[in-house]
């Protein structure tokens, strides 16, 4: 029985029924229990089939929503903060090369205070050209003022969507987030979601009351020129407080979500088996299932290792990561992302927020570049090296170069 949704056999709701979809249709189904009102569309493999499901339901008059065709994904996100800033609930998806295409826009939706959400599939940068997963896509915008979380399974994927709007409309955050599911691993393959009731989503997300909508009874500018002496710096300073803040409303609307959908979701982080772990993995999206199946197994075999998966990129989980590395012999951090120069950036991460508080050997992985399968076997390895207490960057299963 999946881990999401259920507990026992009782539902939360009569009106919630479980079902088959792909994460691409959990998503889709996500925006539509959000009842965004506006969605701009811009198709990119493998994100395409959100924006064709949610275009179906607005056919079908499942969904009472504006449905709006653009030229190229930079136009795609231009349209939804435009919508936004009316008061307008609105929603857009991408990924790879169409999220990196619109790089400028992100910076002006979070600069706004514009509190939209946006799906992004995972998937690997070109040259050579690749579809599959891969996160260096939105790990490269880790710095537009986007709140970023990750997703394991579908049924995570759908209800990230509508917490994503809650925690994104709180007056102390206004702050877009972006909701990440790994190509194909989840975009395309189906699994058991519960679909929520309706009447509980609203419930839980009251409609947007945008306090700085465009009102032509009472006009104002928008993105107005500033100085060095103005409030430019000031601005920028309120955005990562802001961020900062997200923290506290992550962890509250994550614990009334659980409540009142009888869901198990961690907030910032998810933790397995690390009460008694000496040694620890830390992963985000779907390689965290393969590192648990590989837990149980080491743990059979005497290891006491254990795994915490990062859901919220940023803002990131330096203390919750800190107090479970208090107590472990040495750790390994997984990423499915590459950045010149650099050890793995969740590594990085890592490595700064326990820089002066502990001491212990972490290893950096690179694994699952294009792609490529995470197997057993590699996790394994991870887990053994970790075990070692070597440091250090290691790529897994690179192919030998002749």
């Amino acid at each position: 029985m999946h881990r999401y949704g259920i507990r026992g056999d009782r539902m939360k709701s009569v009106n919630e029924f479980r079902t088959i979809m792909t994460g691409n249709d959990a998503v889709a189904y996500g925006a539509k229990l959000a009842r965004v009102k506006f969605i701009s569309a811009y198709p990119i493999t493998p994100q395409t089939t959100i924006v064709e499901k949610l275009a179906s339901m607005i056919a079908n008059d499942e969904l009472d929503a504006k449905y709006v065709e653009v030229e190229s994904e930079h136009s795609a996100l231009a349209a939804v903060f435009a919508s936004e800033l009316t008061g307008v609930r609105s929603y857009t998806a991408t990924s790879s090369h169409g999220l990196l295409y619109m790089h400028e826009m992100l910076h002006w939706v979070a600069g706004q205070r514009l509190p939209i959400v946006m799906s992004v599939v995972n998937r690997a940068i070109g040259p050579p050209w690749n579809i599959w997963a891969d996160q260096s896509d939105t790990i490269n915008q880790r710095d537009t003022g986007w709140m970023q979380v990750y997703s394991e399974s579908n049924q995570e994927a759908m209800d990230t969507i509508i917490m994503g709007y809650k925690i994104a409309e709180n007056s102390g955050v206004m702050l877009p987030l972006m909701s990440m599911e790994d190509a194909f691993i989840l975009s395309h393959t189906s699994e058991p979601v519960t679909m929520r009731d309706q009447d509980l989503v609203n419930e839980y997300l009251p409609d947007l009351d945008l306090k700085f909508r465009i009102d032509p009874e009472n006009p104002m500018g928008y993105g107005s020129y500033d100085t060095p002496d103005g409030s430019f710096m000031e601005f920028k300073k309120d955005m990562i407080d802001s961020m900062n803040n997200a923290r506290k409303v992550i962890k509250e609307e994550t614990q009334k979500f659980n409540e009142m959908f009888e869901t198990n979701y961690g907030a910032l982080i998810e933790r397995y088996r690390m009460d008694d772990a000496d040694y620890a993995i830390i992963a985000m999206g779907t390689v965290a299932s393969t590192a648990r199946f590989v837990i149980d197994r080491l743990r059979e075999n005497g290891l006491n290792i254990g795994l915490i998966r990062i859901r919220y990129f940023r803002p990131f989980p330096y203390d919750e990561i800190l107090e479970d590395l208090k107590n472990v012999k040495s750790a390994g951090v997984i990423d499915r992302s590459v950045s010149f120069g650099l050890a793995g950036v969740t590594y990085s991460e890592v490595i700064s927020g326990l820089y002066g508080r502990i001491n212990i050997p972490v290893s950096s992985f690179i694994v699952g570049i294009g792609g490529r399968d995470v197997r057993i076997e590699d996790i394994e390895s991870i887990a053994e090296t970790i075990r070692n207490g070597s440091t250090g960057t290691h790529w897994i299963n690179v192919k030998r170069v002749v």
